[in-house]
């Protein structure tokens, strides 16, 4: 059965005769049995709203350019098991998994899956890849917001686009994913700010609150002192990603050596300590450097000759940063 808010929904577009709130309301509902595996039903209420229910003044919520402009739409490829995590934030996202796989159990006890995660840490250690895992792995899209298109010039003009952009992820299940989140979500007893800002702060925590729960939102900053205090209590799980550990790089190359091919004439802890990498990210761009002089060289050079030289650049590169 669907939920009880949208059932409510249903009602009240009855009631007031609003068209196009009881098409945002079916298309939610529809949405919602699609991801229980309700196909059939599914089917039966997509197919009876087209034939009865879609007329040619029915508009969607966002015009394809629209959509395009406020969102940018990404099928999921990494598992969780690319990732080397801290096992805290391994099991808290295991669980979100679960909670919204088994969503039907909690809502027959009247409790919802949990669907706001906040992450937290430098850049380059794995907050837009846990987002992207999070899709995989709950089988749904990744919706990331385009502050360029949601960021207007004009008085209200942002709060108007955040509006259309929640009206439209509410249809299906997703992830919808903020990067750099502070970037909107900043404190607005900022003395700096001006009183758009504070507006635009309030709108989002507003349609934050309002989300379906069948849309998981993760939001992840890199200054989390920004944030406005109002913005932590939205937040059911608040995960911490920092820069790696020795153990952890050393398992990341793992892991890698076996992904790319990479050569085996040194062990990943050895690795990990002639190189100190500062995120998950260097360690990539490193994996990739040594894969693409190996596949350049056609085997005109050992792969122990390769992988010291890039070990060699990367050791400079990390001490001119020290400097």
């Amino acid at each position: 059965m669907a939920r009880s808010d949208l059932l409510l929904g249903l009602v009240k577009a009855g009631i007031q005769g609003d068209r196009s709130l009881f098409h945002r309301t079916v298309d939610a509902i529809i949405a919602e049995e699609r991801g229980k595996q309700h196909h059939v039903l599914a089917d039966q209420l997509e197919d009876t709203l087209r034939k009865n229910g879609k007329t040619a003044t029915s508009q969607p919520l966002l015009s394809n350019g629209t959509h395009q402009a406020l969102l940018h739409e990404t099928i999921p490829q990494r598992s969780m098991s690319d990732l080397v995590l801290p096992s805290a934030v391994r099991q808290a996202c295991q669980e979100i998994v679960e909670e919204q796989h088994r969503a039907d159990l909690l809502r027959s006890h009247s409790v919802e899956p949990r669907h706001r995660v906040l992450l937290i840490g430098p850049p380059g250690n794995g907050k837009t890849c846990l987002a992207e895992t999070l899709a995989q792995s709950l089988g749904v899209t990744l919706l990331s917001v385009r502050y360029e298109g949601v960021v207007g010039s004009f008085l209200g003009e942002t709060a108007g686009r955040l509006h259309k952009l929640f009206e439209h992820v509410t249809t299906r299940p997703c992830v919808l994913f903020f990067d750099e989140f502070d970037t909107l979500g900043k404190e607005r007893g900022d003395v700096h700010d001006t009183g758009e800002i504070k507006r635009v702060v309030s709108s989002l925590l507003l349609q934050i609150d309002r989300l379906p729960s069948y849309v998981v939102v993760v939001a992840a900053t890199n200054h989390q002192e920004l944030l406005d205090r109002a913005v932590w209590r939205r937040f059911q799980l608040r995960l911490e990603l920092p820069a790696p550990t020795s153990a952890q790089v050393a398992e990341w190359f793992r892991l890698a050596a076996e992904r790319w091919k990479l050569p085996t004439t040194l062990s990943p802890k050895s690795i990990a300590q002639r190189v100190k990498f500062e995120s998950f990210a260097e360690m990539e761009d490193f994996a990739l450097d040594v894969v693409r002089r190996t596949i350049l060289s056609q085997g005109q050079k050992e792969a122990a000759s390769i992988l010291g030289e890039r070990i060699e650049q990367w050791k400079l590169r990390t001490r001119r940063k020290a400097r």
